[in-house]
C-alpha cells in the first residue's frame, strides 16, 4: 500500500517526529521515499531571491544554492537515510509550501504524504502547539492521497501498524475514511477499532442533557455503526465497535490511548465543499495535536 511516500519537511526539529515515522515506514514497507523541501516564497514575482524558511535569510535560489540545500538535507538525515539504502530522492522547490507540496504529489503520485503539524520554528508561537499548521491544513484539503501527520514526540516512536482506530461521525466523508481504514487493516493484518463520540459539549454551555438521553444516543450510535459498517466487512472479523460520550477530540484521543493504537484515521471534514476556504474541523485539528500516535487525514478525493 505504501510503494511511494512523500515526506514534506523543513529539515528542522519541527519535522523530526514526522521524518522518523516516514523513514521507519520506508524501511518497513520497502517504499521509495521522496524527501521534499520548499525553500520559501520568492521576494518578487519570477525572482530567484527567497527568504529561506529554515535560515530566515534572504538568498538567491539558483542551481548552486539548491544543490547546497540538498546536501544539507542529506547531511541532516544522514543516519535515517541508512534505513532506505538508495531508495530515496531529495527534491527542493521554491514557492508557497502547500502549493509546491501538492504539485510534487501530482508529479510523483505518492500513496501517502507524511508531514509534521507545523513546518515553522517551534518557538514562534504557543498557538502552533495547540493547532495544526496551515500548510498541513491546505495540503490535507486538496491532496488526492492520505496525509499522515505526526506532531508529538510520543507519536514518532512507532513500530508499524497493528491497531487502527477510526473516528467516525457517520458522514459521507467518514465513510471514505472507513473504507481506507478497512483496506489498510486487511492489507497489513491489523485490528480495527470503530469509534464514535456522542458530543455533549453543549452541556458546557448550560444545556442540560439527561443521562437517559445520553444512554439512548449511545445505543443509537452503536446500532448505526453495526448497520453502516458491518455489512461492508463480511470476511473481516478483527474489529471492535465502541461509542462514548464526551468532547469528541478528547474521547478519540483517550480511546486510542486505551487501545494502544498505532494510528488514528479520520475524515478531513464532513462537508461536501473541499475548497481551500473550508476550515479543518476542530475535532480533527485537536486530535492531531493531542494524539500519542500518528493521525491519518482522508478527504473525499482520496485514491482507492
Amino acid at each position: 500500500m505504501f510503494d511511494r511516500i512523500l515526506l514534506a519537511t523543513s529539515a528542522t526539529e519541527a519535522c523530526d517526529h514526522a521524518a522518523r515515522v516516514a523513514f521507519n515506514m520506508a524501511e518497513r514497507y520497502k517504499s521509495y521515499l521522496n524527501i521534499f523541501h520548499v525553500l520559501g516564497l520568492p521576494t518578487r514575482a519570477y525572482s530567484q531571491d527567497v527568504i529561506d524558511v529554515k535560515t530566515r535569510e534572504r538568498v538567491t535560489a539558483d542551481e548552486e544554492y539548491i544543490a547546497w540545500v540538498k546536501e544539507e538535507i542529506r547531511g541532516y538525515y544522514e543516519r535515517l537515510l541508512e534505513k532506505t539504502g538508495e531508495n530515496y530522492g531529495i527534491e527542493v522547490a521554491v514557492g508557497a509550501p502547500h502549493r509546491e507540496i501538492l504539485r510534487a504529489a501530482r508529479n510523483n503520485d505518492p500513496d501517502l504524504i507524511v508531514m509534521g503539524g507545523s513546518t515553522g520554528h517551534m518557538e514562534d508561537s504557543a498557538y502552533k502547539k495547540t493547532t495544526a499548521g496551515s500548510t498541513f491544513q491546505r495540503v490535507a484539503r486538496a491532496a488526492h492521497c492520505p496525509v499522515l501527520v505526526v506532531t508529538r514526540p510520543a507519536a514518532s516512536f512507532w513500530g508499524g501498524f497493528s491497531r487502527i482506530v477510526l473516528g467516525t461521525d457517520f458522514s459521507e466523508a467518514s465513510d471514505v475514511a472507513f473504507e481506507y481504514a478497512l483496506q489498510l487493516a486487511r492489507a497489513l493484518d491489523c485490528e480495527l477499532f470503530l469509534f464514535h463520540a456522542v458530543d455533549i459539549s453543549a452541556m458546557a454551555m448550560g444545556k442540560v442533557m439527561a443521562q437517559d438521553d445520553i444512554e439512548e444516543n449511545l445505543r443509537v450510535a452503536r446500532r448505526r455503526m453495526r448497520s453502516r459498517y458491518v455489512p461492508k466487512m463480511p470476511d473481516f472479523e478483527s474489529y471492535t465497535m465502541d461509542a462514548w460520550e464526551g468532547l469528541p477530540y478528547v474521547e478519540i484521543t483517550k480511546y486510542a490511548r486505551e487501545k494502544q493504537a498505532d494510528l488514528i484515521v479520520m475524515a478531513h471534514h464532513a462537508r461536501r465543499d473541499v475548497s481551500e476556504k473550508v476550515p479543518m474541523g476542530s475535532t480533527m485539528e485537536q486530535v492531531i495535536v493531542r494524539a500519542a500516535c500518528p493521525v491519518l487525514s482522508i478527504n473525499r478525493g482520496v485514491k482507492k
